[in-house]
């Protein structure tokens, strides 16, 4: 391919479209990265996801603090590049940037746009109940995720999906489909459609602290955000003044109702009273310590459970 490209992104989500585009023979000239960031218990310096993907295939790397300094745009410049690809990079980038390569900026989104636009799609759709999602090829603009779309690929969401299991088929379905649709792109035959503005739902960037399970919750959402929130950050509930993470859960309908937050042993599993049924907490974790069937919890406990847990 002879499309001069520079590929922006961070996130595991994003090493498969940068994949993609080199094993087709796209001309990879930068990728643009985050920062190294500390992680971990030892604060660490560990490279972003696709850092590591580009020296792999030995494309040179860029790691600007911020989008904003004229300096960054005359880096991006000097390439000459005919697309910026974007997938996750984390950083809303300004018209001076976007204005830059000859046939604009194209993002690959996991969602149906307008449906989910922000940073936490996947997430959301698993939290609100979606039936499906997918991921969306789309020219950026100025305004979030609002830009008109090119193409689009659907996929069902499965009833156990977690985002840790639904993620990596969004992002394989989204690098196959970047690099289906780039040359019509390059080459001006395949149009954008607009968005429909009025259809539009905004998702949020996710604080280790939305993983707080909350009292208004019935055990249907709650679960829901267990799936959502797995890997990370975690749904969680306090019990006995430290964060219990649960990892696997399961609805629970046929029990009388009770106080949300009142714990109770059900069918063999801990379970915690929503504002509207029963959360059964199938396999949970104590901090530092390893993940817990429920029956290994309860035997841990011998049968003594507190009368509660604490609910956001």
């Amino acid at each position: 391919m002879s499309a001069r490209v520079v590929f922006m992104g961070s996130p595991e989500f994003a090493a498969p479209s940068l994949r993609a585009l080199a094993a087709v023979g796209y001309s990879i000239e930068l990728v643009v990265t985050q920062p190294d960031r500390p992680a971990g218990r030892g604060g660490k310096l560990q490279a972003p996801a696709v850092k590591v993907a580009a020296e792999a295939l030995g494309v040179p790397v860029f790691q600007p603090e911020t989008m904003r300094e004229e300096s960054v745009h005359e880096r991006l410049r000097s390439v000459g590049a005919d697309v910026f690809v974007v997938a996750a990079y984390g950083r809303i980038l300004p018209q001076a940037v976007l204005d830059i390569p000859r046939r604009g900026c194209l993002n690959v989104h996991a969602s149906l746009l307008p449906k989910w636009r922000g940073p936490s799609p996947i997430v959301a759709a698993i939290r609100a109940g979606d039936a499906e999602t997918g991921v969306s090829i789309m020219q950026l603009v100025r305004k979030m995720d609002a830009g008109p779309v090119i193409s689009t690929v659907a996929m069902p969401i499965d009833s156990d999906d977690t985002a840790g299991s639904l993620e990596p088929r969004l992002a394989a379905a989204g690098a196959g489909e970047l690099v289906r649709v780039l040359p019509g792109w390059l080459d001006g035959a395949l149009p954008a459609a607009p968005q429909d503005e009025e259809r539009a739902t905004y998702c949020h960037i996710i604080s280790k602290q939305d993983g707080w399970l909350r009292a208004e919750m019935t055990a249907s959402e709650a679960e829901r955000a267990v799936r959502a929130f797995n890997p990370w950050p975690g749904a969680f509930v306090q019990y006995r003044d430290e964060r219990l993470s649960i990892w696997r859960a399961s609805v629970f309908s046929d029990e009388p109702p009770a106080t949300a937050g009142t714990l109770r042993v059900i069918g063999r599993a801990p379970a915690v009273a929503c504002a509207q049924g029963w959360l059964r907490m199938d396999e949970v974790q104590r901090p530092g310590g390893k993940r817990l069937s429920a029956q290994q919890f309860l035997a841990g406990e011998r049968g003594e459970l507190p009368p509660s847990v604490g609910l956001a």
